[in-house]
Parts: C-alpha cells; sequence; structure tokens
C-alpha cells in the first residue's frame, strides 16, 4: 500500500459508503477529507433484498477509489440481514481486497467477527478532534494537518447536535423513502439564499409525518434549530411556536405576542442562528396557521393532506404515495423478524402497502405466536366481529380487522390500558393532554381510573403498553423526578377515528362526561386574562371532540362560553364564529331561547358575525333576540341591555350611527344605575358610545369620554390590560384627529410597545394599535417609519384576514391613501379603487366607508391630471357624504374640500371659492379654528382667491393659515411647508376602527 501520510500533495478518492440513518457522519467525514485536499463520493447502502450480501458488497469495488464503511446498527440490519449472512460476506469479499476497503464504526452492538480484517475504528462518544485524528490514521492520511476554521456551511459534527433541537423521538424501525428524503433535500437546497418552503401531501396513514421526523435526523446536523410545531391546531402551534423564542435566549417575556414576534425576527434575520429547519405537522388548514410560516434563508416543512399549500404559491409539494412493495417488505421483516420474505408480501398486499397498517400489524406478529398466513387470512376475510369488536363499514377491512385484533389482545393482557386509551379517544388526537388527567382531582374520574392516575408505576406501565401497540407516541417533559414525565400523548388520526367507532353510545357518553369533567376543571374562567391565554389554547382543540358542545352541565356550556369569549379577545375570528356556529347547532335543541347561556351564545354568534364582516346576518339575528326580549323584560334587565349592546355595534358597522348612539346611551345610563359609574360592564359601553360619537364627528367629546375612560381603567386595571392598552389607543387616536399630532405619536409609541409586550402582533388590536402610530408617524412627517409599519400591518392583516375582510380593507384604505403622496402613485390608484369596490360591496355603495373611499379615487385621478373623472367622483362623494352624514360632520367637509379643488382643476375658479368658503365657515364652527382641516380650507380659499386676482384677500388668509400653523404643528411641519409652497389641499378620507 502507498504511503499516504507523507504529504499533502498525494491526494485520493475515497468512496462513503453508508446507511440513510447515519448519513451526518457519512458528510462530517467526508468534508474532514475534502479540507485536505481529497475527492470524495457519498453512496447510500441499500441493496436489493434478492442481491445477496457478496454480490452487494463487491458492487461497492466498482466506486471510485478506496471504499470507507460507515458501519452502524442500521447498516447491518437493512434487508433485514441475518448475522451469518454478513460473516459469510465479509470472509468472502473482504480479506482479498483489503487494501480497497475501510471501515469507521458507530454501532451499538458487536460487529460481526469477519469484519475484523476492515479494521473499524470505533468513533462513539468522541468528539470531534480526536474521531477525525482516528478517521485519518485509519486511512495512513496525515493526522496532524489543521484542519483549517469551520466554516458557517460546514457540516455539524455527529456528536454535537444543533444548538436548538424540539423533535419527536426517531423511529428506530423507519425503513425506505430514501428517494424522498433526498427529493426533500434537494428541493431545501435549490432555494438557496433565500429559503424554502415543501410540503408532504399524501393520505392519512401514509407516513407523511414519519418521513418529516427523519429528515429532521437525518438531515439535523445541517441546521442550527430543528423545531418542530404540531399545527392541526392554530392555538397551541402558536405556542410551541413562541417556545422558541426561550430556547434562542431572546431578550423578551411571556406574553405569547411578543415572543412570536421576537421568533419571526430571529428566523427572518438570521440571528443568533442562520440555518434553521422548522416543521409543521399536521398543517392541513392553512388559514389557521399561514401567519405562522417565518421569512428568512431557512427552510419550513410542512405535513398536510391537502392542496392548498401548494396553490398559494410559496410552498413547493412532494406527494407521498404508499410503501414500495419492497419497502414494505423490508419494514414488515425488521419489525416482525420471524416473517418470510413471502410471508412479509403477502401481508404488505393485505393491507395495500399503507405504512401505518404495516407498522400495526407487523407489531401484532412480532408479539403473538399466531401464525403469519392466519393472521393475513383473517385480515382478508374480514373476521374483526369474530371478536367482540364493533367496526363501522367507513374502514378499510384490513385496518378493522387489525385493529380490533389488537385491541383485543390489549383487553386480554392490560385492560388498564385499554381504559386509558378509550378516554383518550375523547380528546384531540393530535395532543391528549395526560397530565391533565393524571393530576385531575380523584373526584373527577372513575374510581379505577383515579387509582391509576394516584399510582406512577401502574400510570406509566399503562402508557407505555399503549406506545409499544404503535397506536399512541409519548411526548415527555422534563420534571423534577428521577425520570421525564409523560406530558402529551399523540394518536394517529385514523386509529383515532376508527377508536370512536368502536364504542357504543352509552359507552361514549359516559366517557365524554370524564372529558368534559376534566376540561372545565382546568378551565381558568377568565378568558381577558392574557396570562389564561396559554391555557384555553391547549383546551379549545379538545372542545368537539370531548362532546362539550353537546354537555347539559352548565359549568362545561360556561368553558364554551369562555373559549369563545378568549378567541374574541385574540382576534381569532373566523374560529371563533365556526366554534360559535358548531355550538347554536346544539344548544337549539336543548336550551330554551331566552335561557340565559343562550343569549350571551347567541350574542357571541352575531358579534362573530359582525367582525366577519357579515352585517345583515348580525343584524338578523342581534334584532329578532332584542324584540324578543323586549317584550318579556325591563327596561334594565341585563339580557335586553346585551342584547341591546350587539344590535348597537352592528348598526355602526352599517354606518347607522345616530341609532347606535342612542342605543349605548341608553345602555350607559342603565349599566350606571344599576351597577355604578366605575363597573366593567358599564365602563365597556361608555368605550362603545365613545366610539361612535368620533363616527359622528365629534372628535372633542370622544376623546373627553375616551381619556375618561383610561383613567379609570390604569386606575382598576392592570396598566398592560388589553382594555387599558385599548382606551389609550383610541384616546391617542382622538388626539391624532383632532390635530395633536406631536401628543399622539408620544402616546402612541408607548401604547405600541405595551401591546407589543402583552399581546400577539397578529391580534387585531396589536395591528390597529401599530397602525395609528403609523398614521401619527405619517402627521408628523416620518414618512420612512410610517411606510414601513404600514406596510407589515397591510401584509399581517391580509394574510390573517384576507384582503377583503373590514379590518384588511379598513388599513389598505390608509396605505392607498399614503402611497398616493409619497409612493407609488400607480399601485395607489390601483388599490384606492379596489377598497373603494370591495366596500360598496360589503356594506353598500352609500355607506360612509364607501363613499369616503370613492373619494380617494378621485384624489388619485387627481395626481393623473384627469380633471373631468375626478371632478366627476369629488362632486359625488359631496353629495353622497352629506346625506350619508350630515353637511356639517368633517367627513361632509373633507368631501367638500377635495370637491372644491377639482373645481378649480378643471377651471370653474368661482364655483371652487364659492365652496371653499362655504366649506371653511362649517369647519370654524365644528373643530374649531386652528384645526388642520379648518386651516386646510382657508389655504384652500386663498388659492381660489389668488386665481380670481383677489390678492388682498388671498394674501391675508395664507398668511393666517400660515402663522397658525406655525403656532400649532411647527414651522417645519409638512403640512406647513406645503401651504407655503402653494400646494393645493386635499382631504384623506380615513375609515375609523370600531
Amino acid at each position: 500500500m502507498t504511503d499516504k501520510s507523507k504529504g499533502a500533495e498525494s491526494h485520493e478518492h475515497f468512496t462513503i459508503s453508508y446507511a440513510g440513518f447515519n448519513r451526518p457522519w457519512a458528510t462530517w467525514i467526508a468534508h474532514q477529507l475534502e479540507q485536505l485536499g481529497h475527492e470524495t463520493t457519498l453512496l447510500r447502502w441499500d441493496p436489493p433484498r434478492r442481491m445477496s450480501l457478496a454480490e452487494a458488497l463487491r458492487n461497492l469495488l466498482q466506486a471510485p477509489g478506496r471504499v470507507l464503511l460507515v458501519l452502524d446498527d442500521w447498516y447491518f440490519s437493512l434487508g433485514p440481514r441475518t448475522d451469518a449472512e454478513w460473516t459469510q460476506a465479509l470472509h468472502e469479499v473482504v480479506p482479498p481486497h483489503v487494501d480497497r476497503f475501510s471501515a469507521v464504526s458507530v454501532a451499538t452492538r458487536a460487529l460481526p467477527a469477519t469484519a475484523a480484517p476492515l479494521r473499524p475504528v470505533d468513533l462513539r462518544d468522541l468528539d470531534s478532534r480526536e474521531a477525525r485524528r482516528r478517521i485519518l490514521r485509519r486511512l495512513d492520511l496525515d493526522a496532524t494537518i489543521s484542519p483549517g476554521p469551520v466554516s458557517g456551511t460546514a457540516p455539524r459534527f455527529p456528536n454535537d447536535p444543533p444548538a436548538v433541537w424540539n423533535v419527536p423521538r426517531r423511529n428506530v424501525r423507519f425503513t425506505g423513502r430514501d428517494a424522498i428524503l433526498e427529493k426533500l433535500h434537494a428541493r431545501f437546497e435549490e432555494g438557496g439564499r433565500g429559503g424554502a418552503r415543501v410540503a408532504l401531501r399524501g393520505i392519512s396513514g401514509v407516513g407523511k409525518s414519519q418521513i418529516a421526523i427523519e429528515y429532521a435526523h437525518r438531515f439535523g446536523n445541517d441546521y442550527d434549530i430543528v423545531w418542530w410545531v404540531g399545527a392541526r391546531f392554530r392555538a397551541p402551534a402558536r405556542e410551541q411556536f413562541a417556545q422558541l423564542a426561550p430556547r434562542l435566549e431572546l431578550p423578551v417575556g411571556q406574553e405569547l405576542g411578543e415572543r412570536i414576534r421576537a421568533v419571526h425576527e430571529a428566523l427572518r434575520t438570521g440571528r443568533p442562528f442562520r440555518r434553521w429547519l422548522l416543521v409543521l405537522d399536521s398543517a392541513d388548514d392553512m388559514e389557521q396557521i399561514e401567519d405562522l410560516l417565518p421569512e428568512g434563508n431557512g427552510h419550513v416543512l410542512i405535513t398536510t393532506l391537502t392542496q392548498d399549500w401548494a396553490t398559494s404559491g410559496s410552498v413547493t409539494e412532494i406527494e407521498v404515495q404508499p410503501f414500495r412493495r419492497s419497502e414494505s417488505v423490508a419494514y414488515a421483516r425488521r419489525r416482525a423478524q420471524r416473517l418470510t420474505e413471502y410471508e412479509a408480501d403477502d401481508l404488505a398486499d393485505a393491507v395495500q402497502d399503507l405504512p401505518l397498517l404495516l407498522a400495526q400489524t407487523a407489531a401484532w406478529l412480532d408479539a403473538n405466536v399466531m401464525p403469519a398466513k392466519d393472521y393475513v387470512a383473517m385480515i382478508r376475510r374480514g373476521e374483526a366481529s369474530q371478536i367482540g369488536i364493533r367496526i363501522s363499514s367507513d374502514y378499510p377491512m384490513g385496518f378493522q380487522t387489525s385493529w380490533s385484533i389488537t385491541l383485543n389482545t390489549l383487553q386480554e393482557n392490560n385492560p388498564e390500558a385499554v381504559e386509558l386509551l378509550h378516554l383518550f379517544a375523547l380528546f384531540s388526537p393530535d395532543a391528549i393532554p395526560v397530565r391533565l388527567m393524571q393530576a385531575a382531582h380523584p373526584s373527577d374520574l372513575p374510581a379505577h381510573l383515579a387509582a391509576l392516575a394516584a399510582d406512577p408505576i401502574r400510570w406509566h406501565t399503562a402508557l407505555r403498553r399503549l406506545s409499544e401497540s404503535t397506536a399512541v407516541r409519548l411526548d415527555y417533559v422534563e420534571s423534577s423526578e428521577a425520570e421525564p414525565a409523560v406530558d402529551r400523548v399523540s394518536m394517529h388520526r385514523l386509529y383515532h377515528s376508527f377508536l370512536l367507532s368502536t364504542l357504543t353510545e352509552d359507552r361514549r357518553e359516559a366517557l365524554s362526561t370524564i372529558a368534559c369533567t376534566l376540561l372545565a376543571g382546568a378551565d381558568p374562567r377568565r378568558p381577558n386574562d392574557t396570562r389564561e391565554w396559554t391555557r384555553y389554547a391547549e383546551l379549545i382543540p379538545h372542545l368537539e371532540t370531548a362532546g362539550a358542545l353537546d354537555s347539559r352541565e352548565p359549568v362545561v356550556r360556561q368553558l364554551v362560553l369562555n373559549c369563545i369569549d378568549y378567541m374574541r379577545v385574540r382576534g381569532e375570528n373566523r374560529a371563533a364564529l365556526r366554534l360559535c356556529e358548531q355550538t347554536v347547532a346544539r344548544w337549539r335543541t336543548r336550551l330554551q331561547p331566552d335561557e340565559r347561556d343562550m343569549l350571551v351564545l347567541t350574542h357571541d354568534h352575531a358579534n362573530m358575525l359582525r367582525r366577519s364582516g357579515r352585517y345583515r346576518e348580525a343584524e338578523a339575528v342581534g334584532r329578532a333576540v332584542l324584540d324578543q326580549l323586549t317584550e318579556t323584560r325591563a327596561d334594565d334587565d341585563p339580557d335586553l341591555l346585551r342584547a341591546k349592546n350587539g344590535l348597537a355595534g352592528t348598526l355602526v358597522s352599517l354606518g347607522r350611527y345616530d341609532e347606535a348612539h342612542q342605543m349605548f346611551e341608553e345602555c350607559v345610563h342603565a349599566y350606571s344605575d344599576t351597577l355604578g359609574a366605575e363597573a366593567p360592564r358599564t365602563l365597556q359601553d361608555r368605550g362603545n358610545l365613545a366610539v361612535v360619537t368620533s363616527l359622528l364627528g365629534r372628535y372633542e367629546e370622544s376623546l373627553l369620554l375616551h381619556r375618561d375612560i383610561l383613567l379609570i381603567r390604569e386606575r382598576l386595571l392592570n396598566p398592560r390590560h388589553h382594555l387599558t392598552l385599548r382606551s389609550g389607543m383610541f384616546y391617542a387616536w382622538m388626539l391624532r384627529l383632532l390635530g395633536r399630532y406631536a401628543e399622539a405619536t408620544s402616546r402612541q409609541e408607548l401604547n405600541v410597545r405595551a401591546h407589543r409586550q402583552a399581546m400577539d402582533r397578529f391580534t387585531p388590536q396589536t395591528l390597529f394599535a401599530e397602525h395609528n402610530l403609523a398614521l401619527c408617524m405619517r402627521r408628523t412627517g416620518d414618512l420612512l417609519g410610517a411606510e414601513s409599519l404600514m406596510r407589515s400591518v397591510v401584509e399581517r392583516f391580509v394574510q390573517r384576514q384576507g384582503p377583503r375582510h373590514p379590518d384588511a380593507l379598513l388599513v389598505q384604505a390608509d396605505f392607498a391613501t399614503f402611497n398616493r403622496e409619497h409612493g407609488n402613485l400607480e399601485q395607489a390608484r390601483e388599490m384606492a379603487a379596489t377598497v373603494a369596490e370591495d366596500y360598496a360591496r360589503l356594506v353598500g355603495p352609500d355607506h360612509p366607508y364607501a363613499v369616503g373611499t370613492l373619494g380617494n379615487v378621485g384624489l388619485a385621478l387627481w395626481e393623473y391630471g384627469e380633471r373631468d373623472e375626478a371632478l366627476r367622483i369629488a362632486e359625488e362623494a359631496l353629495t353622497r357624504m352629506r346625506a350619508a352624514v350630515g353637511p356639517t360632520h368633517p367627513w361632509a367637509l373633507g368631501a367638500a374640500l377635495n370637491a372644491s379643488g377639482a373645481r378649480s382643476m378643471a377651471g370653474d375658479e368661482e364655483g371652487a371659492a364659492e365652496l371653499s368658503r362655504g366649506v371653511l365657515e362649517s369647519a370654524r364652527a365644528t373643530l374649531g379654528e386652528t384645526h388642520p382641516l379648518t386651516l386646510s380650507c382657508k389655504a384652500a380659499l386663498a388659492d381660489d382667491q389668488r386665481t380670481l386676482r383677489r390678492g388682498q384677500e388671498a394674501t391675508k388668509l395664507e398668511n393666517e393659515a400660515l402663522q397658525q400653523l406655525s403656532d400649532t404643528l411647527g414651522p417645519q411641519h409638512p403640512h406647513t411647508l406645503s401651504v407655503r409652497r402653494r400646494e393645493r389641499p386635499y382631504w384623506d378620507f380615513e375609515p375609523l376602527t370600531t
């Protein structure tokens, strides 16, 4: 053999043969050799089962250069192959070619004695320096040469895990799927510096999650962060995503919104780690968790049943099919080693190569002595009924029988485990809360289950028996005890559905009572407290499965109402509406329309219809309840006042402000008399009254109302309570509308900071707080900051709720006006037109928001010089706005200011001056002498007088306007400078949040 250690000039080619399981070792070894100038080829070891081991080893000799075998347990078990086969093959092939073969071992088992000629060096439990030294010495290479600096893209040493790791345990029986894994890896690599998002799509039971787990383990050393999120339900998915913040040691508090925002920013910027993999498992409802998708150059792996991700355009898709027959046979023989190749093939055919069924059936055959041919025959004949299990016809016959046999065996050998399994079926399969069960009060469980929960050894034995049956997976959490505790159990949805179908109606009802009692016992009963939101996020996924929506128990019904209230405050409008609709359908058959819980639910239903933009439906629901209660209840009845409050909120959305104001005023008087002026219920309606007062154009009055409420809430509640923050936001909003820009900006900056610490960055209240700050920044001249923040808010609203949701339309309307003045004019015109059309469709063409946004379209045409169309729209907007809100409302005054400008542009100087003079007088009376809109009207009239060659009056008006603007806003304020440049003033319509 040539002495390869004599210098770095002698470079070689090494073929590294590895089983897929230990790819990290192969890539790390290859990198060490390449640093020394050698060439490498990676060759995955997976010879066909029908090929002899000796032939497979000889085939390795056809590869270039020397062959380095990375030996591990997986390498020896593929096939599977017996020790005798390995002994014979190694003895036959290695000695004649000992100069070509070398080996390293990371195996946990003893190697065959005939592997000795390979002289394998053991790399287990070593650090990277010693492992490198041993490999190089085994290959007769100079181990003293420095490896050089480690680059940010270098493979990680396999004994050093990623800095942040949260992935389910590896399935040591994972088989095949190498083509999909390599394809997935290639898709991620193709993303380059821009990152990549890939979805694994396939039917239930095809093995998507197992492929994702194997990918994370097999390619994990390519990353610094590998993080797993169960994404079937929105609330727990957000919690799991947020848990990455403390693992990254980000300087954030415990509030969910702050942590999620910090994680997004960390992944986007690549600080503290640039290489990351996020797995969203069971993400079947894209709308529910799409806002969790991070930006940045990392990788996102999604498992899903649907094609929605692929059609979104930002995610590529890989379809997952059942096993190839060779994979099925290999898996079955590894799981149940007594199977012959023929028996494994027969079993695979019976279960149609579906991995989930193979896992179940092979596990049963491994644990029981029934001849394989008899077991397969039972599956084919569908003889589940012979062992006492009632089967739904919806399931494939092979699945029915194999799972039934497993249940029967469990019942015989461990009835306690079956009792627990049946209770598991009444919870969501993705996160069955076993710690909640174990910690429950003994009276909340049947005596036998209470005794089981009280005995840690029996409890964990039962869980282990279930895990061994492959029906469930145990998720552990570190505890103060000697061993980690089981935190949650997950069960495949196919098994879960099947298990439910085997329960009799009486049995399911009894288990439902237990499950509902456990959930109700875990209810914090404070849905508005942000500190309890994590618990509600954990409870919500179980409501439907547990039967909580059908429960007759008042405490369970209150749990459902609290969960709806939690989602309302969080801004989870679609999820809350869906839960409302599901619950209304159930409760209508059990409760009278005027029962307290039914009235609260109906109120919530109307509320969520309104928040979803379904105003007419919300009005019909609210009006029906109010009419019903008005006939039978006193004027100060709480249920009647709640119904009146709900309907008034809907009327606000419909633009019927006067009627809504009257209703809110009646509620405030009634609550003040019965509860007191500072009672929470009174304060809520005082806040509603303040909002509708602003919509009536009475800004100063609204400001004082909001100020009083803010002071009371700051005194009675936590300063960061969401209601206190809401009052602070509205107070700053009114300051801005009154032209007190500096004070508004200062207050809103503090308010946004508190929102970000207390709430989610996608919560509508947080988004509106940020939006108001962006508008404040625009008014104070911070255009870059305003544009960046406003764009971010628009993107998040659209991403969260869709472009036509009322909240999204509101912020898009303001963003369009900003872009018209400071950004892309073409984009502004298109967005303004789209928003106006969507508002007209949503609330009708005569609604103030539809009229106002139409006027904004006219301003865009004004910028394009399309004078005739701009004039037509401006005049139409003026006429319709006056009809909608009255001639002295600030919105009507603003529309008049725009119409006077359009007339001036079109050459109607007299008409423009006449309109400007009239609107100036009205603005003085409505808003005061120094309000920005009043001063804009004065500057407009000066411009009209100048055009009519009335120089003396024009100069007087202009000087007055400039002096007043300098005194109130400052001489360098953008508004002051614009008037000094004699630019024609205009008014942007701004929809108000409610």
